[in-house]
């Protein structure tokens, strides 16, 4: 099919790249600030866990399973959001999934018990399952020739968002009203970023053609014709070990630092913070795997993780170390893994499945993610902090190098060649 057959067709997306320069930072504005919030108030529960917990007699298992179920509502959402972006406008989605995890938010502090705040929470993460595999499609198209270090842009902001969450949720609690309130903050604060949205975001910025650039379409005979390939069944491999060892770290740690090394409240949500800031190298990350084999720098990424979380687990107490080796495991599996593996999974297929794509590395990186919790606390259970994070944390890292040794290169877009 050529460019002016796509153009014509009903849900196809508009080839042409010419968008305004005012349009395209009013929309990648709002669009930008919609993933803060997403990530500013999905980090919040973390830090303010025990006091949760403590008030509705929630055991470490069910803390672990609120911290991180709700991305199972990320998980369930993200192959449908898939094909909703290839078949409606992907503005369209959007606007629904920032609206949906806004509503999630707002709810979960009035939640009765556990089973009603783990429905909330897995309304929340269907939205912002919903919205990360619109905003990653979306990402993806408009930025084809830069794409990874669009997507380690996206991931500095979502570092923003993790190093802010905790920092000013617990704020907020402390000075107005508890726990609760940092959820109606984040909460009403998406439900307005989703009009915004809708009234201000054009679909010349959303809804692009990522198989046409500079006026021709991208040569994609060496890619294979379905989604569903070899490439792209050993990428959703490393999205399910990726998702168990980031979440699982993310969701314990804090209880971790308090319950293990009697960290304050405030201490543990600095600590947690400094994932953010390690996340915020995903520029750099996306920068090298628009330029080197993305294998590569895979390989080397998940061999980063599991030597820096072990250190993390096995060093020292003191807050320097534990400051240090969170930021350098963030490097690895925020800065560089999240990126490179989001990008490189739109790289295994062609152009006009880049929805799909989005929606299996989120599906199959949050329905591990959506266990972690449970897993790492259960682990914790039977061998204890460290015997957990070395089985979780360190070990399925390295088993991961196996399946993406074998990824073909060979048979990855490169729009920058090929374009």
């Amino acid at each position: 099919m050529n460019s002016s057959q796509r153009t014509t067709a009903p849900q196809a997306r508009a080839a042409t790249r010419r968008v305004p320069l005012a349009v395209s930072i009013t929309g990648w504005t709002l669009l930008v600030l919609s993933y803060l919030i997403n990530a500013m108030d999905r980090q919040v529960f973390y830090p303010l866990l025990p006091e949760i917990s403590a008030e509705h007699g929630f055991s470490l298992s069910q803390g672990g399973l609120l911290a991180t179920g709700f991305t199972l509502g990320i998980a369930l959402a993200g192959l449908p959001a898939g094909y909703l972006v290839e078949k409606l406008p992907r503005k369209t989605v959007l606007v629904i999934s920032v609206f949906f995890y806004s509503a999630g938010t707002l709810a979960t502090p009035l939640a009765s018990g556990f089973a009603d705040m783990a429905v909330f929470r897995l309304i929340s993460g269907a939205g912002e399952g919903m919205q990360a595999t619109a905003l990653y499609a979306v990402v993806g198209s408009f930025f084809v020739l830069r794409r990874s270090f669009a997507f380690g842009v996206l991931g500095a902001v979502f570092g923003t968002g993790v190093f802010l969450g905790p920092l000013v949720g617990t704020a907020i609690a402390q000075d107005l009203g508890g726990w609760h309130t940092p959820f109606l903050f984040y909460g009403i604060a998406g439900l307005v970023l989703s009009v915004l949205i809708g009234l201000l975001v054009r679909r010349g910025v959303t809804d692009l053609d990522p198989g046409v650039v500079r006026g021709a379409e991208i040569p994609t005979d060496h890619v294979p014709s379905t989604p569903f390939n070899r490439n792209t069944a050993l990428l959703c491999l490393a999205c399910i070990a990726g998702g168990l060892v980031f979440y699982g770290y993310l969701g314990l740690y804090p209880t971790y630092l308090r319950q293990q090394l009697h960290y304050t409240a405030s201490e543990a949500a600095l600590a947690t913070s400094v994932v953010g800031a390690g996340a915020a190298t995903s520029i750099l990350t996306g920068w090298l795997a628009d330029r080197f084999n993305p294998r590569t720098i895979l390989l080397i990424t998940y061999a980063g993780v599991a030597v820096s979380a072990w250190l993390v687990f096995n060093g020292s107490a003191s807050h320097v170390w534990q400051y240090t080796w969170s930021f350098v495991l963030a490097v690895f599996v925020a800065g560089s893994l999240f990126t490179t593996l989001n990008a490189t999974m739109q790289r295994a297929v062609r152009p006009r499945y880049v929805g799909r794509a989005a929606g299996m590395f989120v599906s199959f990186y949050y329905v591990a993610a959506a266990f972690s919790g449970l897993l790492f606390a259960s682990l914790v259970g039977s061998l204890g902090w460290t015997g957990a994070a070395l089985w979780q944390l360190t070990i399925l890292p390295l088993a991961t190098l196996i399946p993406l040794w074998f990824l073909d290169s060979r048979k990855l877009l490169d729009p920058r060649r090929d374009a």
